[in-house]
């Protein structure tokens, strides 16, 4: 078994492990650990909301959710050697569910605290708890359903530089002060800006943190260096390569999914879990600039569950409210396909909250099938059959 250089302890914050991780991002965050080019060992991580949802029935732990504390992350880690304009290599050896803590939740917040991808059709909140059993899951709270689980880490990445930072900053803020388009509703917010108010640094204090608190970035979204990606197919076997932007990389991750659908539509949508990645890490030397790189690229790993038959939902940009028309808006024709599954789920007695649920957990099929034929985006999502215990084709 790999050396575990990150251990966590279910029962405390991660502010208060014995080495504590950090839920921002910010190039002067120390690192905790050090490993070299060619290292295997094993990190565990924690939920991603730090142990604040429980395995019962009650959904208010999701509409109290501390957003302020997420995404809480295991790292950062230094790779000896690393400097920026290198290529981090990181490959995926195995990622599972810590002994003992074979569970995870998906939730939909509610719309005055998150909100998600269907806040307006969906807009209080839901949990639906999941029993893991091996490479299998099932639901109390979503009867009739078991699937496979692609297990993934929904967040990895390495330190920005401050350079980075604050481009990320100065983006976002700006785009905050435009305002989104018309159509777009403020829940979601446009974007999450700096915020100290709940920051984990590991182990900064003082005026050092309180400065790295005032202008880390937050670890909601994707950006140039990974984070966010919530990508379902960045599992076990696969291998990232990420660029470099500090002495080290400082690469830290987070955010274990046991499973997911593309678009992660109810925003605390996968099966969230605590867990364990084991990986392997090595550089390529002035890789950035020789491949051209601006955002990771990886290689999918050979594991993943094999469903054949799939029932595919269409949807177009044209708003499901007022019928107006978009212009190749794929956005606006995921929500549609995404809304004309669940309407067709009902049918099959599942509630509009289980359907939204289950296509933001289980292992959907997301596409934009066309993006050329104006004045309408066609996006599909592909539902496999096989995770129902009855038909739901049409007959």
């Amino acid at each position: 078994m790999p050396e575990t250089l990150f251990k966590i302890d279910l029962t405390k914050p991660m502010s208060e492990q014995e080495i504590p991780g950090h839920n921002r991002w910010h190039p002067d965050i120390p690192a905790v650990v050090s490993v070299k080019p060619g290292d295997i060992f094993r990190i565990e991580c924690k939920d991603w909301t730090d142990g604040q949802i429980k395995n019962n029935d009650d959904p208010s732990d999701i509409k109290d959710v501390d957003l302020n504390i997420v995404h809480v992350l295991s790292g950062p880690i230094r790779v000896e050697g690393a400097e920026p304009g290198d290529i981090l290599v990181v490959d995926l050896l195995d990622i599972g569910a810590l002994p003992g803590d074979e569970w995870g939740f998906t939730g939909i917040f509610d719309r005055n605290n998150g909100g998600g991808f269907l806040t307006d059709h969906f807009p209080e909140a839901a949990k639906a708890c999941w029993d893991i059993q091996g490479i299998y899951t099932s639901s109390r709270h979503i009867p009739g359903v078991r699937f496979a689980g692609i297990t993934h880490p929904g967040l990895i990445g390495c330190a920005p530089s401050m350079e980075l930072l604050q481009k990320w900053n100065k983006r976002e803020k700006a785009l905050v002060e435009r305002g989104g388009p018309p159509w777009k509703p403020q829940i979601p917010p446009l974007a999450a800006l700096p915020n100290p108010e709940q920051a984990v640094l590991g182990k900064l204090t003082g005026a050092e943190f309180d400065k790295v608190a005032a202008e880390a970035a937050r670890t909601v979204p994707p950006r140039e260096h990974g984070g966010n990606c919530d990508i379902k197919n960045l599992s076990k076997g696969s291998r990232i390569y990420f660029p470099v932007y500090v002495d080290g990389a400082n690469l830290s991750m987070g955010d274990i999914h046991f499973s997911q659908g593309d678009g992660e539509i109810s925003f605390c949508g996968a099966i969230e879990m605590s867990g364990y990645i084991d990986l392997h890490v090595d550089i390529i030397k002035g890789g950035v600039e020789k491949y051209g790189m601006v955002n990771p690229i990886f290689k999918p790993g050979p594991v993943e569950p094999h469903y054949s038959e799939y029932l595919i939902f269409e949807g177009i940009s044209v708003d499901e409210f007022t019928g107006e028309q978009y212009y190749l808006d794929a956005h606006v024709s995921y929500r549609r396909a995404c809304l004309n599954a669940i309407e067709y789920l009902k049918k099959f007695g599942f509630t509009g909250e289980q359907a939204y649920l289950l296509l933001s957990c289980a292992p959907v099929e997301g596409r934009i099938s066309g993006i050329v034929d104006v004045p309408n985006a066609c996006c599909t999502l592909a539902l496999p059959t096989a995770i129902f215990d009855k038909s739901i084709l049409p007959t």
